[in-house]
């Protein structure tokens, strides 16, 4: 039986004014998940589930409020009428997804009443939005049918084109030129995103370095990539001496110890909340680092979640078609975004995540009082 419990993270430290944080139970299949919505001033919150082994209830909590936190600042600077939220289901992904697990999450999901949608993340897959469509109409990221013209289904290459159009930006801002041949990037984590972006950096004739917790993915990746790719270690990939450092795993990765130790120019990639802490926006600022705010940079997915979801519940927010084109289009102004970001930080004299957030506050925030809901 599936149980519910409204949780009061006032005092967390993560907390930032979230409109609501539950947690939900089911002996029956084992699910213990946490869905959290923070803002919803321009739609419903829309935003991943990571499947995950947290070590305690904590550290889930922190996940979710960081994350969910960071899902209204994303949809906002992406230009999507949508809010942020997010859900965490504590567990190992390889291991828990007994038969009726997914269904009873996404009854999870469906009692959140429209406010939460959810979509794939670390962890969970296009057939986990399947299981879940069976028990809630509130979840994106479906296998495409005929008709949707290429706008639904997997994500993840989607975010890594986003990843792709953004580390152009910031090479351009670092070294007044947007190719990427020839530069050298350090991808950590080669997962479905972290691969996808590592083949359009190929394409682009960048030399890569790699790597993954995973040595299969980096077999593969090693008979792709042949010799532009070399294998590097999970824990010091970051201390490299490359162009730029793409991290593409879990987040806090950017910290007090890691900081020092980096030696690429520009930092850019897929993870959610890079930064251990906010004040390590300054740091890197310091060292003269172009940071691309991870919620800038990684929209692509969110971008083409929102658009399966607005084209199969019939809710065009915009004067253009939801096509796989138009989708893809407005993924490549990610790029445009950050020099816009990069543009306010210097001329403020801050750092590009605080100019990141005061470009998405001036939109999630003005609309309190012209909310467009997509649920």
């Amino acid at each position: 039986m599936l149980t519910r419990e409204d949780l009061d993270v006032s005092i967390h430290p993560s907390f930032d004014k979230h409109e609501k944080v539950v947690m939900f139970t089911d002996q029956a299949t084992g699910l213990k998940a946490i869905i959290a919505v923070h803002n919803t001033n321009l739609g419903a919150s829309l935003g991943g589930c990571r499947i995950y082994p947290y070590a305690e209830l904590n550290d889930a909590v922190t996940d979710v409020l960081r994350l969910s936190r960071g899902m209204t600042y994303k949809s906002a600077l992406a230009g999507l009428p949508l809010g942020g939220g997010k859900a965490v289901i504590i567990g190992n992904p390889r291991e828990i997804k007994k038969p009726g697990f997914m269904q009873s999450f996404g009854a999870a999901v469906e009692q959140m009443e429209g406010a939460y949608i959810t979509a794939e993340d670390v962890g969970s897959t296009e057939e986990d939005m399947i299981e879940i469509s069976k028990t809630t109409s509130y979840v994106a990221g479906l296998p495409e049918k005929e008709g949707e013209d290429g706008v639904a289904g997997n994500p993840s290459p989607v975010t890594a084109y986003g990843v792709y159009c953004g580390l152009k930006a910031c090479a351009r801002e670092k070294y007044a030129d947007p190719s990427l041949k020839g530069r050298k990037v350090a991808i950590q984590g080669m997962g479905a995103v972290g691969y996808a972006l590592a083949e359009y950096l190929a394409k682009d004739g960048a030399e890569l370095w790699i790597a993954d917790i995973h040595q299969d993915v980096l077999d593969r990746a090693k008979a792709q990539f042949g010799d532009q790719a070399h294998i590097a270690d999970a824990q010091t990939i970051h201390t490299l001496d490359v162009d730029i450092f793409a991290p593409c795993a879990l987040g806090a990765g950017l910290n007090d110890k890691t900081i020092p130790e980096i030696k690429a120019g520009i930092i850019g990639g897929a993870a959610n909340n890079q930064l251990a802490e906010r004040r390590h926006d300054e740091m890197l600022k310091e060292k003269g680092i172009i940071y691309a705010p991870d919620y800038a940079i990684n929209s692509g997915g969110i971008t083409s979640v929102g658009y399966e979801y607005f084209g199969r519940t019939d809710r065009n927010p915009y004067q253009h078609a939801l096509t796989r084109d138009s989708m893809m289009t407005h993924v490549a102004r990610i790029e445009e975004t950050l020099g816009k970001v990069f543009t306010l930080a210097d001329n403020k004299t801050i750092a590009t995540g605080e100019a990141a957030d005061q470009l998405a506050e001036e939109i999630f925030k003005a609309g309190a009082s012209t909310q467009t809901s997509a649920a």
